[in-house]
């Protein structure tokens, strides 16, 4: 029996059939649990829960496979080659969408979870339409126009959702079935108003920049501007001039190891992080100051890094989580199915054999040492090895989804030292709090955090203010100098506040030491630590709740703490991230006025602050 997870961690990635085996060796294991369960159309690959219905999840589980295996079975060659995996898709589209049978899908109501999965099915059918649905009899043909046309009878959110919508109807325009043109246009000019610059979109939500814009909003105009069946559309145009743009700074969200930023929802989703190369590829879209070839390497290069990762359940399905299986992280909408959105990467397997992309050079990109994106609201900081990324954040909000704090609101995210997310807030070890600042009127339930009163994106650092009670106040400017960065934060309150400065979160599998630079704590994949500059202010290192931070299973935190008087204070922490190196370099600043000069052994740096 073929061991589906070990030949994933051992494909190269190089070739069109790796890609195609790769995606068999991910589809397989759900297809023989769907045949076995007898169930076409629908799988239940886990128990856990999400805030649609089991019956729900369980079609999404089905449906989600669509994103690859259209591309796939958009050549009949590769029907032909894997007949078995094309009629199980084949037969459970069918079955669900007939209503007659046990698996109907069934009616469905507004903002329903099945219209988010209709994306994936009516790329499916656009892609195999010459095999798929022109060979289907007009009664199947009828049963399938009427469960998809659901869609336009509803209401939906006016997110990235519009563009499932879009693909529906642009199937129905392909098929000369009956759709509504100022529905779809009315869709596009919504979609427009999302859009920032420089190819950066917000997805329903001003203050929430995060993957949705790279997976959803730019990879579905992509996929609109080819598959649409319009051959002058506005739109088309812009999706494909902006994506040009896009990826141009997105490419910073990656490292050359393949890992890329752990930040925001929907992190189970894993490898879509690369999924707009992927559609990039697909669309032939010719960038500015970025190469097909670069495209190339962080495509498969991130797909690389997550085949090696401890993903999957011992069933051979993608478990949730995210470099291990981890509910603790989960937003209410991450299903047993839901991971399988990653699929998106294969449209690769559309564009034929003999394409110039199969024959590209991979490259890797040129990563910048330090620059702000406004759009995205970071400062973005490569190690010099382009190994380790260090994103620095202010004024990023999600307030409807579960862990937003941590997900967005941290002072930094690595590539390496991930995130945490908490267990509880009652104490610091159910908090996890890495990279941030937690607070507290007592030794209990501390807070963090959530939603700023104003925050400013500069060359050189970053800076907040944050009001988390009335009559308190905290500012606070974060300044990169890697591996180090400083925190430096002005307190006013009118209470008595115990505040704990967390840093770097690293595996449990080193070793703990404390020297005149601070408290540091060496592990496999690097050194983490903090310092401060006061007298009789020693770090400390906390071991958080397990399956806790994204990346790790066990972690442990440096950190420190300090308690503050009613008035007005400054603290000055520092905190080390050195990915890949037990190094500690020294560290030390000085501060007159509005001025804070840094110095790294022989590094001088001195920076404005303008707030």
């Amino acid at each position: 029996m073929r061991n589906f997870q070990e030949a994933l961690s051992k494909n190269p990635l190089r070739t069109k059939t790796d890609l195609e085996e790769a995606l068999v060796d991910l589809v397989t294991p759900i297809y023989e649990c769907m045949a076995q369960q007898g169930t076409p159309g629908r799988v239940h690959l886990g128990n856990s829960g999400a805030v649609y219905t089991q019956e729900k999840s369980d079609i999404e589980g089905f449906l989600r496979t669509l994103w690859g295996l259209g591309p796939l079975f958009s050549q009949e060659e590769a029907c032909l080659r894997f007949p078995k995996l094309f009629q199980q898709a084949n037969a459970g589209i069918v079955a669900g969408t007939t209503p007659t049978s046990q698996e109907y899908w069934g009616k469905l109501h507004d903002y329903d979870q099945l219209f988010v999965e209709m994306g994936a099915l009516a790329s499916y059918l656009i892609f195999t339409k010459p095999i798929f649905w022109d060979r289907l009899t007009s009664r199947e043909q009828t049963n399938l126009f009427d469960w998809l046309n659901q869609i336009n009878q509803h209401t939906i959110p006016k997110t990235n959702w519009l563009f499932f919508r879009i693909l529906v109807n642009t199937f129905f325009e392909m098929a000369a079935l009956p759709f509504v043109e100022t529905t779809l246009l009315a869709d596009q000019e919504e979609i427009e108003r999302y859009y920032l610059a420089d190819g950066w979109y917000f997805d329903g939500y001003e203050n929430q920049i995060d993957y949705y814009i790279p997976f959803g909003m730019q990879y579905y105009g992509l996929l609109y501007s080819v598959l649409t069946c319009r051959s002058q559309c506005p739109y088309q145009f812009n999706y494909r001039q902006r994506a040009a743009t896009f990826a141009q700074s997105f490419k910073q969200w990656f490292t050359k190891t393949g890992a890329a930023l752990p930040f925001g929802r929907s992190l189970t989703y894993r490898f879509a992080q690369s999924s707009f190369f992927a559609v990039g590829a697909f669309a032939d879209i010719e960038y500015e100051g970025f190469t097909k070839n670069e495209g190339k390497y962080l495509l498969l290069q991130n797909m690389r890094y997550w085949f090696r990762q401890p993903i999957f359940t011992q069933e051979g399905f993608l478990s949730i989580g995210y470099a291990y299986p981890n509910l603790n992280m989960a937003e209410g909408y991450n299903a047993p199915g839901s991971p399988y959105w990653a699929f998106k990467n294969f449209c690769v397997l559309a564009i034929p054999a003999d394409a110039e992309f199969w024959t590209l050079e991979e490259q890797v990109p040129t990563f910048a040492t330090q620059v702000r994106n406004l759009h995205s609201r970071m400062l973005l900081v490569h190690n010099q090895e382009g190994t380790e990324l260090q994103a620095f954040t202010a004024g990023q909000h999600s307030h409807e989804h579960a862990h937003g704090n941590a997900k967005y609101e941290k002072f930094v995210y690595s590539t390496t030292f991930g995130f945490s997310v908490p267990k509880a807030t009652v104490l610091l070890k159910q908090g996890a709090y890495d990279n941030t600042l937690a607070i507290s009127e007592g030794q209990t339930d501390f807070k963090t955090a959530f939603g700023y009163e104003a925050f400013a994106i500069e060359d050189d650092y970053v800076y907040s203010r944050w009001r988390p009670y009335e009559q308190v106040i905290i500012e606070t400017f974060v300044i990169p100098m890697y591996p180090w960065h400083l925190r430096y934060h002005r307190i006013q309150t009118d209470r008595r506040l115990q505040l704990v400065n967390g840093s770097f979160a690293a595996p449990a599998d080193g070793t703990a030491f404390s020297s005149k630079e601070g408290t540091f704590y060496q592990s496999s994949v690097g050194c983490v630590g903090i310092k401060t500059f006061a007298t009789h202010q020693e770090g400390t290192l906390l071991m958080p709740e397990p399956n806790t931070n994204l990346l790790y299973s066990r972690t442990v935190i440096p950190q420190v703490s300090k308690t503050v008087l009613a008035g007005q204070q400054e603290w000055l922490v520092a905190c080390l991230g050195n990915a890949f190196s037990d190094q500690i370099p020294p560290f030390d600043v000085t501060i007159t006025a509005d001025k804070i000069t840094m110095s790294k052994g022989d590094q001088r740096k001195t920076i404005q602050l303008n707030y």
